[in-house]
């Protein structure tokens, strides 16, 4: 079963350049933008809004693509 998170958890996921850290800032279930990059997101298939620690930029990931940091 996927993972779920809440607003506030700290998440860390892969990128090309090294493990990024970031804050769940929501839950999307509906088709969005970000950046001029469409986020298609479901009900069924919903992804995460991170705001990124280093950048303070927001994307979106799916649920397996996140790990909780302790």
């Amino acid at each position: 079963m996927t993972q779920q998170f809440h607003k506030g958890d700290k998440v860390e996921w892969d990128t090309s350049q090294g493990k990024t850290q970031g804050t769940i800032e929501r839950k999307q279930t509906s088709q969005t933008h970000i950046k001029g990059h469409k986020v298609a997101a479901t009900k069924d298939d919903p992804q995460y809004i991170v705001k990124s620690e280093k950048s303070g930029k927001e994307a979106a990931h799916k649920p397996e693509a996140l790990h909780k940091r302790s």
